[in-house]
Order: structure tokens, then sequence, then C-alpha cells
């Protein structure tokens, strides 16, 4: 085999070609009669008794082209690539292919190359970094949480009031037609949860169990397609009322909900917690916008093999992931309202992004002559190991040395380029975005989303 034309373009792809000899050629197109033979049926013979000759004679001397071409571009390709010395990613493409009038072969291949990068500043990379401010109107509404958790409901017999559980049956129509998803019984609501849609909860306060009602509803300009700004009416018939009984904030509650005798031990506790779950927040939001800058100082062209490769891996996550949840991407996307190549356009500037990360950890492992030692690499596999309870030498077999070992060299890549990072004030006061957080948007009928994205709704209806 030989290799020529090797010509690298534009966003780190290239083209070659490789030629092979006639005698090499010959020996593949062998190989693709021998493999098809017995599913060819040539009238005078029995299926797969026809010499290659025969079935030549009979469809054409380039009969068995394609199926050899295809079973000799991959020891071609790896051929060319080590060649070369070729870094490449992705699966390669055949662009054309020649057979000579002397037999020999040429296959045009065209390739994704692994991207070249040019480091910028890596090392004291300044971002902004929330100051942890806990408070203890943070630790009472936690605890505030945990009461209701822990309330007591009890059926009352008055008129419903805000606070108050009902059970109701609901029944929607617009334009007197009853609507996807807009019907439901036997369903608990707390009035003034903002759990339905504005105007509905409202409207059942002063309500008694048995009692009947029809009630006017105006579905919110942002809502789904259908029924956004549209007014519909509901009957509405209540079964039950009952009155939320909060447990009171003492040393009873401490002991019924934790492992602390008194409230005071509790709330330190809790501050405790508070302030080990924002700190991990904020450390990841600075990590990130360091990780952003550091990968905007470098330079680097991304082939599009590259991407859409690991549009395909995340691809498989989602549904892994959704598969645990009862659902399948593709019942996933067409939820979400878009088409299989629409939903993977969303994913291409995540995976980028990715991409762009794996490629700046990597250089700067190589710029800084990071190594991973033999103990350091045992004692990952061991670590390993004891998270899925198997041995050491399966993980082993299961995970390439070379693929661990690269992960945890990037792993040290990070470290450094963290130890190095300098936080400065972030730009809003400490807290606000603790209480952004905090602040739990009133729910709505809407179009059922997947479990993946967020608690399952049904499509149109006031529910929970």
């Amino acid at each position: 085999m030989i290799v020529r034309n090797v010509e690298k373009k534009e966003k780190n792809t290239a083209n070659f070609q490789v030629a092979l000899s006639k005698e090499e050629f010959e020996e593949a197109v062998n190989s693709a009669y021998v493999k098809n033979r017995k599913k060819i049926s040539v009238p005078g013979f029995r299926k797969g008794k026809a010499s290659r000759m025969v079935i030549e004679g009979m469809y054409g001397a380039n009969f068995f082209y394609d199926d050899a071409v295809d079973a000799a571009a991959p020891g071609a390709f790896e051929f060319a690539v080590k060649e070369e010395n070729l870094t490449t990613v992705g699966r390669p493409e055949i662009s054309s292919y020649d057979v000579s009038d002397d037999k020999a072969l040429t296959i045009d291949f065209e390739t994704a190359l692994y991207p070249e990068v040019t480091l910028g500043q890596y090392k004291g990379i300044e971002a902004p970094r929330e100051a942890i401010n806990i408070t203890d109107a943070d630790v009472d509404a936690y605890i505030e949480e945990i009461r209701k958790r822990n309330a007591r409901r009890t059926t009352v017999a008055r008129e419903a009031r805000l606070g108050d559980t009902v059970v109701l049956d609901y029944d929607g129509q617009l334009d007197g037609k009853r609507f996807d998803g807009g019907k439901a019984e036997g369903t608990s609501l707390e009035l003034g949860s903002g759990q339905f849609v504005p105007g509905f909860e409202e409207q059942l306060v002063g309500m008694k169990a048995g009692e009947e009602k029809a009630i006017d509803v105006t579905f919110p300009e942002n809502y789904n397609e259908g029924l956004a700004g549209k007014a519909v009416v509901f009957k509405v018939k209540i079964h039950e009322v009952a009155e939320t009984e909060l447990p009171a904030v003492d040393d009873e509650l401490a002991k019924d909900v934790s492992e602390f005798d008194t409230l005071s031990d509790y709330r330190d506790a809790i501050k405790e917690q508070l302030i080990e779950k924002r700190t991990q927040a904020v450390d990841e939001d600075f990590g990130y916008h360091v990780m952003q800058k550091a990968t905007e100082n470098m330079r680097c062209e991304i082939p599009d093999a590259m991407i859409e490769e690991r549009v395909g891996v995340m691809l498989n996550e989602y549904d892994r992931n959704l598969m645990s949840r009862g659902m399948r991407l593709e019942e996933y996307i067409r939820m979400s309202g878009m088409d299989p190549a629409s939903f993977r356009n969303t994913l291409r500037p995540q995976a980028e992004a990715q991409i762009k990360t794996d490629l700046l950890l990597a250089a700067v492992a190589k710029a800084e002559d990071i190594q991973v030692s033999d103990e350091e690499l045992e004692e990952s596999v061991k670590k390993i190991a004891d998270a899925y309870g198997i041995a050491a030498d399966q993980v082993s077999q299961a995970v390439p040395v070379e693929s661990m070992t690269d992960d945890m060299k990037k792993k040290k890549a990070n470290d450094l380029i963290m130890a190095a990072a300098v936080p400065t004030a972030h730009d809003h006061a400490p807290g606000e975005e603790e209480k952004k957080a905090k602040k739990k948007p009133a729910r709505k009928p809407a179009a059922k989303k997947p479990a993946a994205e967020t608690e399952a709704q049904p499509e149109a209806a006031p529910a929970e």
C-alpha cells in the first residue's frame, strides 16, 4: 500500500489516498466473493455453488467491488494513519474509489484530525466567586420545609381557606368541548400553593365538601400552544377539606426529625449542612467561569465530526437516564415538541463546550508534563473497585489503562488551573442568588414534560 496526496484542510480535516496493488485488491475481491457467494443465485447452479467467474460473467466484473472496498478500507486507513503519523477523530469517510485498468485500487478518504491547541493564559485567571452567607433566615426557611413535611392534616366540615388542602374532581372545557388533560378525579391541592393556573385556586376558597361549582380561568399568554391566552371553564367538585397543623418549632421537633435532642443543636447542624451545600455550589460556579475563560484564551478549531461524536455520546446518556425513569428518548423528543435533528442541534453547544474543556486540560497536562505514577493509578483502580463492589482486576479489564491515565492527568490539570485561579467579588450582593434559588415558581398546568426534565404533569390540566 502507498499513501499519497495528503491534504490538510480547514476545521482540522484531511483528505488522502491509499493505493492498493493489484494483488492486494484481488485478495479483497476474492474475500468479498467468499463472503457473499452463499447469498447469490445463478441459474443452473445450486445456491452458493457458482464460481466467481460465472457470477462476474453474469452480473459484471465489478460486482464484488463495493464489498471489496468496504473490506479493504479499514486496513488501508489504519496504514495511512500510522504512515503519516495522523491523530484522527470520528469515523473516516470514503469519498470515492477507483479501480485502474490493471485492477489496482485507489481509495480516497476524508477524516477529521485531532485539533491542534494553542494555549493562552490558564494560570492566574480571575473569575467571580460568591461569598458564602447562610443566615438564621435560611435556617428558618429550612425548618419551615421540615414542618410542612411533617404536618398533620385533619378533615374539617367548614369552608375551605387558603392553606387548606382540598380533594377535588375537575373537568375543563374550551368552547364547550373537553380538551386533552383537562379532566381528573381525586386530585389533592393545597390552596395558595400556586400549583394550578392563576385564578383557579382562589375560586375554591369558601367551598365545602360536597359542593360543586363552575369556575372561569384564562390561561397565561406564555402557556403551551393551543391553550395560551384561552378562557376555559372548569367544573369542580370538592370531596374533602382538610386543614394543616404544623408541628411546633421546639426540642420535640428536633427529636422527631433528627438525631439531635435540642432545637439549638439541630439548627447548628442545619447551618453547617447549608454552608457545605452552598460552598459546593459556589465552587462549581467559580470553576465553570474559570474554565470558560481558560478555553476562551486558547485557540483551536474543532472539526464537526468531533462534535457530532460527542453529541452521540450525550444522546446515549440521555437515553439511559430516561430509561431508568420509564421513558425513552424518542418519547422525550416528541414531548419536547422537537424532531430528532433539532434536538441534536440543541446539544451541540454543550458538546462543543465539553470538548473544549477536554482539549484544554489535555494540552495543559502536556505543557506541564503532568505524570501519573503506578501507585496513583493503582489507588484510582482500587477506589473504582470499592465504589462498585468489584475486584480491582475487573476494573483494569473494563477500563483501558491509557484512558484512565489520561483522565487522571486531566484531573491534575484541572486542579492546577483551579489552584492558581483568583476569585474576585461577585457582581451582586451576597445572598441574592440564595434568595433567587429559594423562590419556588408557581406550577401551572402545562404540557407534560419528561421526568428527566421535571416532574411529569398532566398535559393541560390543573395538576399537582
